[in-house]
């Protein structure tokens, strides 16, 4: 069966909020439906998921809610799938096993919140090749949570939670908002040529990274109790941090980038 992907993670690594993450990806979809007439298509929806617990849990929930109000318009007939990842964005290099701290709570999100795959991410995949303790490491925390805290045994139990079912509602109401008026305004395509939406994502990471800067929004071991002893200059396989590579583009793209960034260069730069 052919199926269709659209990569929404882009938009959380980027810095976008979570509602303009579901309007543009339901922008994204409706593209799609536009063009192609094929609606035997499988959508599968990749989306990465922060550290926001419970929000994260409605984004998931409203994303479903909104693909169908979405699909029975055109009258697909098939449901999306739906492949979560942890997001690169709140990961960091050093005391960079907070990061396995912070991957658990994104599947969880992604579990409770219906997601159909979950591909988690290795604790040290922003500064490592891929290794086998790494791996290891990232598929037995889904194994816990699969075979300690038994979630693919019991209900969901988010399922009718009050708290979690207005958050999903809210979301998704402001979504559906944003969407339309990105269709007001020519759609997905023409706002990304127009650089709307690009514009958009940056003020709105440009937020966070003020948050961050100031302290209020915490990575622990990043801005808030750092280890100074921590030595990372010699343990970096990869390059963690954003690559400059200009040229010419059609559209301006939307550039994934890390919270952590700056202060990390900064850490590497002070050590002997």
């Amino acid at each position: 069966m052919p199926f269709i992907t659209i990569k929404s993670s882009i938009y959380q690594n980027a810095g976008a909020t979570i509602v303009q993450q579901l309007a543009y990806t339901l922008a994204h979809l409706n593209e799609y439906f536009n063009r192609v007439d094929n609606n035997n298509n499988s959508i599968i929806l990749e989306v990465a998921l922060g550290s926001n617990y419970f929000f994260e849990i409605a984004k998931l929930r409203a994303l479903q809610l909104l693909f169908n109000t979405l699909s029975k318009e055109y009258n697909h007939k098939h449901n999306c799938l739906i492949v979560a990842s942890p997001s690169k964005r709140n990961k960091t290099i050093y005391d960079y096993n907070v990061n396995m701290l912070r991957t658990t709570t994104e599947c969880m999100s992604a579990i409770l919140g219906g997601a159909h795959f979950i591909s988690n991410l290795s604790y040290d995949a922003l500064y490592h090749k891929d290794n086998e303790f790494g791996d290891r490491i990232s598929r037995n925390q889904l194994l816990i949570l699969k075979n300690e805290s038994y979630l693919d045994k019991v209900n969901n139990p988010a399922d009718g939670a009050y708290y979690i079912e207005t958050l999903t509602e809210q979301i998704a109401q402001k979504a559906l908002e944003l969407f339309k008026d990105i269709e007001k305004n020519g759609g997905l395509i023409s706002q990304l040529m127009k650089g709307t939406i690009q514009r958009k994502i940056s003020e709105s990471a440009k937020k966070e990274e003020e948050l961050f800067n100031s302290g209020k929004e915490v990575l622990l071991g990043t801005n808030k109790y750092p280890n100074k002893n921590d030595q990372m200059k010699n343990d970096l396989e990869l390059y963690p941090f954003l690559k400059q590579n200009s040229r010419k583009t059609i559209i301006t793209p939307i550039i994934e980038k890390r919270l952590a960034e700056k202060i990390e260069q900064e850490r590497l730069n002070l050590e002997a």
